[in-house]
């Protein structure tokens, strides 16, 4: 089904085309209808589906003229994604007469406050920074038609869902809600009672499944070589750009300096960075000015980077659905990439939760050449040799390798 098909109006239809867009995505070709339609939507996607496209579209086309606002509010978990959702939304609106305004923390208050004097439509926002102008009295949503949770459970997950429920309280009763989470966990059910009214769901893939186009494994190690192992392996790697994940933001520094002292060029994403440094940061990484980003989990989930060939655990996360997410930075817009993990004796319980959560067991492998240590997971690898085929999904490392004790 074309998007001309799904009722939007000829400015949105405009702004699509000049975007590059033909097709509508399946989040977005089964969520259109019902935001058109008027329901609460509930919507779950694998990433990189296009699920901005699929609230804003409707929301611009509804929207029509400008009027005093702001009339619709997302908010984000991050203030990165609350740029890049603003971003696309001002790109869709490129053709109507529509204002779109972003506020978020780290920047000071200027901008913000005279965007709002000079009147938004569509706001995008943090909740911490936005909570700042609604005390402040800088702003109201008394006029809210349209309310976007985007990235529910990240919101959870960061701890945001009290400053959450005060925002929806600034918020008119009578108002569309959609919400956008990859799991629903029961503080995020709570949420969706007391917000929506009879949500329609609709959930596009398996919410706990990698994406088919993503190879991943795990790479044991004894916890000492994992420095070693990780240099190892961007040797023999044929790639162009990866993400490296860390657990902290400690851990992320140290890779980074690890990584500059063999001449790497890197870039540092993570929460104790200024703004201005995480804006160069992925500019410098989608320009090609950095191969390797090396981030915390801010950066798992919707910012906007195409072409990661690769992304490299060395941490295992301690959420499960932070393993889908993360890896699924590669592989996307029907791309082939690959995912590895770095796991050490400390990290089991976490691979089991992972390895529960996805419903498969992740392959083991073992860099060819690399002189290992001996770690227990080598004899767990020794186990299960006799019942592997020996084939690996594609890539330079890892063809069939096995472990064996003391090697």
């Amino acid at each position: 089904m074309p998007f001309s098909k799904l009722g939007l109006s000829k400015p949105v239809l405009r702004g699509v085309a000049a975007m590059g867009y033909t097709e509508p995505t399946p989040i977005q070709a089964h969520g259109i209808p019902v935001m058109m339609s008027g329901r609460d939507l509930i919507g779950s996607a694998q990433t990189g589906t296009g699920k901005t496209a699929a609230f804003a579209l409707p929301i611009l086309t509804k929207l029509g003229e400008p009027a005093p606002g702001p009339r619709a509010l997302i908010l984000e978990p991050t203030r990165e994604l609350a740029a890049q959702v603003e971003t696309a939304i001002r790109d869709m609106a490129r053709f109507t007469k529509l204002r779109v305004g972003v506020v978020y923390g780290g920047v000071g208050y200027g901008s913000q406050i005279q965007a709002f004097k000079g009147g938004v439509d569509i706001l995008v926002a943090t909740p911490g920074r936005l909570l700042d102008h609604l005390e402040r009295r800088n702003v109201r949503l008394d006029k809210v038609e349209y309310l976007v949770l985007d990235e529910a459970d990240r919101m959870l997950d960061m701890g945001f869902l009290p400053d959450v429920r005060r925002i929806i309280r600034h918020c008119p009763k009578k108002r569309q809600t959609a919400l956008f989470s990859a799991t629903i966990p029961f503080q995020i059910e709570e949420l969706i009672k007391w917000a929506m009214r009879s949500p329609e769901t609709i959930e596009i893939g398996k919410r706990r499944s990698p994406a088919e186009t993503v190879s991943h494994a795990l790479y044991p190690v004894a916890t000492a070589q994992k420095k070693e192992l990780l240099l190892a392996l961007l040797k023999q790697l044929e790639y162009e750009s990866v993400i490296i994940f860390c657990r902290t933001k400690q851990g992320a520094d140290q890779v980074a300096a690890l990584l500059r002292r063999e001449n790497h060029p890197v870039a540092v994403l993570h929460s104790n960075r200024t703004q201005r440094e995480r804006e160069e940061a992925l500019e410098g990484f989608r320009r090609g000015r950095y191969e390797v980003l090396v981030a915390t989990d801010i950066a798992s989930r919707g910012l906007d980077i195409v072409d990661v060939s690769h992304v490299i655990n060395f941490d295992v996360p301690q959420h499960p659905e932070d393993y889908v997410h993360r890896i699924g930075r590669t592989g996307r817009a029907q791309q082939t990439g690959e995912a590895l993990t770095l796991m050490t004796v400390e990290d089991v319980s976490h691979v089991r939760a992972v390895e529960a959560f996805i419903g498969e067991r992740i392959e083991r492998r073992k860099l060819p050449g690399f002189p290992y240590l001996y770690t227990t997971l080598l004899d767990e690898q020794a186990g299960k040799r006799g019942r592997r085929s020996g084939r690996a999904r594609g890539g330079r490392i890892g063809r069939g390798y096995h472990y064996s004790p003391g090697s």
